[in-house]
C-alpha cells in the first residue's frame, strides 16, 4: 500500500522537485527572483489590508482599557523621566540636555528592538493566516513594521513635551566637560537648527532596515525555533552596550590598549549605535557624523541582499514550517 505523502518522513518540508503545482503551471519555479519581487509588489498593493491589521493589533492589545493606546505614551514618559533624571545625576550631566538625549534614545531603541524581537515571531504569530489565507508573505512583514511605526508615533508625543520643557537649554550651545587628547575643548552640542529635519530621512532608513530584519529573522526563526530566545538574550546585551542612557564621551580619553580604550572600540562596532545616532543627533542639537551614515548604508545594502535571497529561496516553504 502506498504511504500518504503527509506521512512520509520530511514531508512537511517539500523539496524543490515537489514544488506546488500552481507555481509549475504559471511557468516559474518557486525559487525565482520574479516570484520574490512579485510577492513584495503584491503586498504593497494590499497596503489597506496590512495597515488595518496593524492598527487592529494595537486596538486589541488595549481592548477594554479606558485610555487605550495612550498607555504607550505614558509608559515611555515614565521610563524616560525616571532614567533620565537618575543618570543625569550619576553622570553629572545637565538635565536640560540629557533628558531629551535619553528620551530620543529610548524612542528609536524601542522601535529597532521591537522590529528585531517581534520580527522573529512574524510568521509564527500569523500561522493561521498563512495556512488558510492565500496572501503574499510580505504582508505579515509590513504588518509587523507598521505596528511598530504606530507605537513610535505615540512615543513622539513624549519628545514634543520634553522639547517644550527643555527647549531653552537644548537650543543653547555648550562644550564638552572632558578634554580631548590634544588638550582642547571640543564642541559637542552646537544647538538645535534646521538640521533637525535630517531625522526624517534617518527614520525612513531605519524603517527600511526594520523591514529586512523582520523578513530575514522571521524566515530563519520560523525554521529554527531556538532563534527567538537567543535573539532576545542578545538584545538585552546590546541595550547595555548601546549609548542610550549613557553618552559615548564617557569612554573617551583612555590610554591605547587600556580597558577603557577597548570598550570604546567595541562600542563603535555596535551597529545599533550608528542607527540611533543618525536619528538622535539632529533632534538633540548634536553633530551628525558621516561615519554613522556610511555604516548604516553598508548594513542596509547587505541586509536587504540577504533578505531578498532568503525570500527567493524559502518563500514557498514558510507555510510548511509554521
Amino acid at each position: 500500500m502506498a504511504v500518504p505523502a503527509l506521512a512520509r518522513p520530511g514531508a512537511d518540508e517539500p523539496s524543490d522537485r515537489d514544488a506546488t503545482a500552481a507555481e509549475k503551471l504559471h511557468g516559474a519555479s518557486p525559487r525565482s527572483w520574479r516570484r520574490a519581487f512579485a510577492d513584495i509588489n503584491a503586498a504593497i498593493a494590499q497596503r489597506e489590508l496590512w495597515g488595518h491589521l496593524g492598527w487592529q493589533d494595537i486596538k486589541q492589545r488595549y481592548r477594554r482599557s479606558t485610555i487605550g493606546p495612550l498607555w504607550i505614551t505614558i509608559s515611555m514618559a515614565v521610563t524616560a523621566a525616571a532614567l533620565g533624571g537618575l543618570y543625569s545625576q550619576l553622570f553629572g550631566q545637565p538635565i536640560g540636555t540629557f533628558m531629551p538625549y535619553v528620551t530620543v534614545g529610548f524612542m528609536i531603541w524601542y522601535f529597532i528592538s521591537a522590529c528585531v524581537l517581534e520580527g522573529t515571531e512574524t510568521f509564527i504569530a500569523n500561522e493561521g493566516l498563512i495556512r488558510f489565507l492565500p496572501a503574499p508573505l510580505m504582508i505579515y512583514v509590513f504588518r509587523t513594521v507598521w505596528r511598530q511605526i504606530l507605537f513610535f508615533a505615540h512615543n513622539v508625543v513624549v519628545y514634543v513635551i520634553v522639547l517644550a520643557i527643555f527647549f531653552g537649554q537644548l537650543d543653547e550651545p555648550y562644550r564638552m566637560i572632558n578634554r580631548l587628547s590634544d588638550g582642547t575643548m571640543g564642541v559637542l552640542h552646537p544647538g538645535l537648527s534646521w538640521t533637525a529635519l535630517l531625522a526624517i530621512p534617518a527614520f525612513v532608513v531605519i524603517v527600511a532596515n526594520g523591514l529586512w530584519v523582520t523578513l530575514l529573522f522571521g524566515i530563519i526563526a520560523t525554521r529554527f525555533r531556538d532563534i527567538p530566545p537567543v535573539v532576545s538574550s542578545f538584545m538585552q546585551l546590546f541595550f547595555t552596550m548601546t549609548p542610550i542612557i549613557w553618552t559615548p564621551d564617557l569612554l573617551r580619553g583612555g590610554e591605547p590598549g587600556s580597558a577603557k580604550a577597548i570598550v570604546e572600540q567595541l562600542a563603535k562596532l555596535n551597529p545599533f549605535y550608528h542607527f540611533i545616532e543618525i536619528f538622535r543627533a539632529p533632534l538633540v542639537g548634536q553633530v551628525q557624523s558621516w561615519t554613522h551614515w556610511a555604516v548604516v548604508g553598508v548594513i542596509t545594502v547587505v541586509g536587504w541582499t540577504l533578505a531578498l535571497i532568503a525570500l527567493r529561496n524559502y518563500r514557498s516553504r514558510v507555510a510548511y514550517w509554521v
